[in-house]
């Protein structure tokens, strides 16, 4: 009998997930709200660049019904989770493949999760992604789980490692991962989103810089102060990170080596920003609410930001940026 799954989201992340367990010969739903895309799945499949065009199943998520026993990898954005779990009748078989830490979403009790390091774009309107950035998918347990939740992850991650488009690491726990992916997310996509500016522009210009070092300065203290662990992804540790950014001279090269990784990348929160919708505070407002009573100027400036340009609708631009720089602490280069 063969393995299935069912992908809610058919963004960069849910196709990328979905052709690599197509490609290992699993059953694949791919479940989507969005009209255009259902539509366009419907009429022309599904389509990794580089890979054969793809006919999963396809349903509306209006009409979806969660299956009993398989499981349901959630590629959405934090702020469509709540629909998704009012539809659920049991977390079990729940695999989030999301950035941030949604708080309705952190209480449910769903065994394991992954966190994607690879970008992949999508158009809102098809289902045809393309990976702008190589990288890792971390699975692991989020909490204690039974010889059965350790079956299945095994079972699914050996499934998208067949898949061949990204590097699969089956660790022990996932949280470690997670916890400096939002280091890294939260200082990138903020900005990048409100600028309107590709994502090596904050390595590039001088105030998205200097605003994109010390958000990850601040980041990496807020979580050391709560305690999390952080684990690598990418080329250097996240502690090694902090060292190169507190030494003189070399944020610039740090800049220099990671520009050519991260010019033409796509932030995924830029359609977003103005809308009324947005990740952000999954993102920082999740490390204002680890501070606590503790200092995080910047985190508390980019909320206000976002807010700013929510309320007003406002186009991204990169004059939101400037907002931010009260924010920074004296002397930053």
């Amino acid at each position: 009998m063969r393995n299935s799954a069912h992908i809610l989201g058919a963004g960069g992340i849910g196709i990328a997930i979905a052709e690599s367990l197509i490609h290992a010969r699993w059953q694949v739903t791919l479940v989507e709200s969005n009209p255009a895309k259902l539509e366009a799945a419907r009429r022309d499949g599904m389509t990794q660049e580089g890979r054969p065009t793809r006919r999963p199943g396809v349903q509306d998520f209006a009409s979806w019904q969660p299956p009993a026993d398989t499981p349901v990898l959630l590629c959405t954005k934090t702020f469509d989770n709540p629909a998704v779990l009012e539809r659920l009748r049991s977390v079990q078989r729940l695999v989030p493949v999301q950035n941030g830490y949604d708080p309705l979403l952190e209480r449910q009790s769903h065994p394991v999760e992954a966190i994607a390091s690879f970008v992949s774009m999508c158009p809102a309107d098809r289902p045809v992604a393309r990976i702008t950035r190589p990288g890792d998918l971390h699975m692991g347990p989020r909490r204690a789980c039974s010889s059965a939740d350790t079956a299945h992850l095994d079972d699914l991650a050996s499934g998208l490692a067949r898949g061949g488009l990204f590097r699969v690491h089956r660790v022990e726990s996932v949280r470690p991962f997670k916890a400096t992916k939002l280091m890294y997310n939260a200082a990138i996509s903020p900005l990048a989103a409100a600028a309107g500016v590709d994502n090596a522009v904050l390595i590039t210009e001088p105030l998205a810089r200097r605003l994109f070092f010390a958000l990850l300065q601040e980041n990496h203290r807020i979580l050391r102060q709560a305690g999390e662990r952080l684990e690598r992804i990418g080329p250097f540790h996240p502690d090694t990170v902090m060292r190169i950014l507190a030494t003189p001279l070399l944020p610039r090269l740090l800049a220099a080596f990671f520009r050519p990784s991260l010019r033409g990348t796509y932030c995924s929160m830029r359609p977003d920003m103005g809308s009324g919708r947005t990740e952000v505070d999954a993102y920082n407002g999740h490390l204002v609410r680890l501070a606590g009573a503790l200092p995080a100027p910047i985190n508390r400036a980019v909320l206000e930001m976002e807010a700013r340009i929510s309320a007003q609708r406002l186009e991204p631009s990169r004059e939101h940026l400037a907002s931010l720089a009260a924010a920074l602490p004296r002397g930053t280069a």
